[in-house]
């Protein structure tokens, strides 16, 4: 077993002047530096950052289009699928997307990829399905950046495409010794990590852009600010379940996500929350990640994410309770069947491998859902 080194990380600041200004230890001040948040602005939105330090959606590639594309659909009636993903960001980003353009009047349903079946991300058979059923607009939500010969079918087959991701984009030569983003041909294409991205914040998670987009709706057609501040606590939970850096807008989404979880309307995060035993009143970010993340992440791994969607959905209190508990002991048979992987793995690995400096461990039964959860606790512990 290779031991633990610890090594300080210490980069230069007069961390007394920062304490004092701020009304924070020298200690707290040095582990904000070495966070490379730097300067007052920073620092203060770091530590006192508010909902209206929250950048403009509008700045997001593509955002307006997507929203006029949206409101046209609906005033026409047309159909829209929502296709998510199968993780806790995925799921919140349907979510929050079915829930916004549902309170808009939308006629819009949702499609999640099975994780075995369907893999990750949209498919040709989800686009087939989808004009065979009549929809009009796809609109991706955590997924569909790289989606680039699905999209040319759904084009193909005469379907508008909206796309909202938020992943890294794949590039192609440019022919000049440079590179240029390689697109799908979407009619709207939300993105921040688009090179003409002008969002001071790349790194948030599917189910921010997803929120950002229901923001600039519910603002265009005059719903109030209340009800999208409702849903923050989702973006809260795919923000901390994507395990996206907590620092600029992402740490203040938490932050308030946070407040928002303990008293929220959801009667299926109530449910959840009650199913682990955990205090409403005392829930923190290690209660998203490693109880309630858990538990939405469990449908998708080990049955179908729709589970997960359902929950959040449900507003009948004995479904909600039955869904809360299926998740739950999903979460924990998931434990149960990694802990099981992990010692067959860890039997082997002693066995057979110890001196090998690459090891390649062959474990024929585990699910493959959690064998990439397996791999890691392997490599934690060798």
């Amino acid at each position: 077993m290779i031991e633990s080194k610890w090594m300080l990380h210490a980069k230069k600041a007069d961390f007394n002047e920062i304490g004092t200004k701020f009304h924070i230890s020298p200690v707290t001040a040095r582990i904000i530096r070495n966070r490379d948040v730097v300067g007052e602005e920073a620092i203060g939105r770091y530590l006192f950052g508010n909902v209206e330090q929250m950048y403009d959606p509008r700045l997001l590639p593509d955002m307006e289009r997507a929203v006029e594309i949206l409101e046209g659909k609906i005033a026409a009636g047309a159909r829209i699928r929502i296709v998510g993903d199968y993780d806790i960001d995925g799921v919140c980003s349907t979510y929050i997307l079915y829930r916004g353009l549902k309170r808009l009047g939308a006629a819009v349903d949702y499609e999640i990829p099975d994780r075995v079946k369907d893999g990750y991300g949209i498919n040709e058979s989800i686009i087939r399905a989808a004009s065979a059923d009549g929809v009009d607009t796809i609109l991706t939500c955590d997924n569909g950046i790289a989606a680039v010969s699905q999209f040319e079918l759904a084009k193909e087959l005469g379907m508008t495409a909206v796309i909202t991701d938020h992943h890294d984009i794949q590039t192609v030569d440019d022919g000049a010794g440079g590179e240029q983003d390689l697109l799908p041909p979407a009619d709207a294409l939300v993105n921040p990590k688009r090179r003409d991205s002008r969002y001071p914040n790349g790194a948030i998670c599917g189910a921010m852009v997803a929120y950002k987009l229901i923001q600039v709706m519910y603002e265009r057609a005059g719903v109030p600010r209340d009800e999208w501040l409702e849903m923050m606590e989702f973006a809260a939970i795919a923000t901390v379940g994507d395990v996206m850096k907590l620092q600029d807008e992402n740490r203040i989404v938490v932050k308030e996500g946070l407040k928002r979880l303990g008293i929220s309307k959801n009667l299926g995060i109530r449910k959840l929350i009650e199913k682990n035993n955990l205090d409403p009143k005392a829930i923190s970010a290690y209660h998203i990640g490693f109880v309630i993340g858990p538990c939405l992440n469990a449908g998708g791994r080990l049955q179908t994410a729709k589970l997960a969607l359902s929950l959040l959905l449900c507003e009948d209190e004995g479904e909600a309770d039955r869904l809360a508990l299926e998740l739950k002991e999903l979460n924990d048979q998931r434990k149960d069947m990694t802990q099981q992987g992990v010692d067959q793995a860890v039997a082997l690995v002693e066995e057979r491998y110890l001196n090998d400096k690459v090891l390649v461990v062959f474990l024929p039964d585990c699910h493959e859902s959690l064998a990439g959860i397996v791999a890691g606790r392997i490599r934690e512990r060798y």
